[in-house]
């Protein structure tokens, strides 16, 4: 009786097994890589020709390319340094000079009323509205519009305090009227200051929202 050979041959039972393990069709593939890279590499370099002056030339351009490659690397590192260090400085100018969302009205009144006191300056109503700023989803600016009375030295001097407080306010337009008082001045200040707004939706977006449930 004739020998009944049942084993298929090898390259049949590594396609199977390939098909069964995937791992090891990577492990062959990147073996085949690194060979390819081996082979490509020797014919390009071809050491068995070379002689010594130019595998001496050889080295020497890798180590150029190397000191190349580090100076790169050097490079990226100080873009980063400084791309961070922008980063924390705008993050400590935000959180200096923005009001929180949530204390904005109170805080820039209470900083108005203060200013307007060391000036000698009555203050009266005060109205608010918020904007988004385009491109920064956590920012907004404050239009603050205020009404002020006092004599004209008194008002100068008002202005120049508004640019020394401690939150970033910025004087949009000045409007004055005289009053009956001989000397006094009735003064409506337009002002902007910017909100920070960590955790909550802007104004404009709070408005959206409500617009598109209702």
């Amino acid at each position: 009786m004739p020998a009944n050979f049942s084993l298929k041959p090898a390259w049949e039972q590594a396609a199977a097994r390939l098909r069964r393990d995937p791992r090891a069709l990577i492990r062959l593939v990147l073996g085949v890589l690194v060979a390819a890279n081996v082979v490509a590499a020797v014919l390009l370099w071809k050491p068995w020709s070379a002689s010594p002056e130019q595998m001496e030339q050889q080295l020497a351009a890798l180590r150029q390319q190397i000191r190349q490659r580090e100076a790169s690397v050097e490079r990226l590192k100080a873009i980063v340094d400084k791309v961070e260090k922008a980063r924390t400085q705008g993050d400590e100018f935000i959180d200096q000079y923005f009001i929180p969302r949530r204390t904005a009205s109170s805080v820039i009144i209470a900083e108005l009323r203060e200013a307007a006191g060391r000036a000698g300056v009555k203050q009266a109503e005060h109205t608010f509205a918020f904007e988004p700023i385009e491109g920064a989803e956590e920012l907004e600016m404050m239009t603050i519009s205020g009404n002020y009375e006092g004599s004209y030295q008194n008002l100068v001097q008002l202005v120049n305090l508004l640019d020394r407080l401690p939150r970033l306010v910025i004087v949009d337009t000045l409007t004055a009227a005289p009053q009956r008082t001989a000397g006094a001045l009735n003064v409506n200040l337009k002002m902007n200051a910017f909100i920070i707004n960590r955790g909550e939706g802007t104004e404009a977006a709070q408005a959206k929202a409500e617009a598109n449930s209702s």
